[in-house]
């Protein structure tokens, strides 16, 4: 991959329990077994903590440093503290390399092209009508859009759709 391309983001977004990790866990291998690498990045409007109370990792934060970095014979993880909420080519451009695409979930008003995850017993309409950036809906009983829609199983026809517009 060339490493001053940059790397394409597709959103997967909707409302709470509409299933949009468990799409993102379909999709992943699909695009790993067409042979592609694949990132992602998961946005949380209420904080996390990746750390549990006692380990070292969390001691050393509680005793003062801004960047933590845990390392292991098979990964690596950074916890450092922010003064903003980055947005998704912020956090691109910081810490994703040599991959071939990012899924992102929970970024419901980015500008990145979004595949929305809907339900229709949550009786919610799309939180993407006439948004620009919508590609695709996948879900039961689709609303009346104008872009493609899935049914949540098509896995295949979603990752074409992800291949033939951003990886080809």
């Amino acid at each position: 991959m060339d490493v001053h391309k940059t790397i394409p983001v597709v959103s997967i977004v909707g409302e709470s329990d509409t299933g949009k990790t468990t799409l993102i866990e379909k999709i992943i291998p699909e695009l790993t077994r067409r042979g592609y690498q694949v990132a992602t990045i998961k946005h949380d409007v209420h904080g996390f903590e990746m750390d549990r109370e006692g380990k070292d990792s969390w001691r050393h934060k509680q005793a003062g440093a801004s960047t933590t970095v845990l390392s292991s014979p098979w990964r690596v993880a950074v916890v450092t503290d922010v003064e903003k909420d980055h947005d998704i080519a912020e956090l691109r451009d910081m810490y994703i390399r040599s991959v071939d695409i990012i899924l992102t979930e929970g970024f419901k008003k980015n500008r990145h092209p979004k595949i929305e995850v809907f339900r229709s017993d949550l009786k919610y309409d799309i939180i993407s009508r006439g948004d620009e950036n919508l590609i695709g809906v996948v879900g039961d009983k689709p609303p009346d859009v104008n872009v493609p829609c899935f049914d949540r199983n098509d896995v295949r026809g979603i990752v074409d759709l992800i291949e033939n517009s951003f990886l080809r």
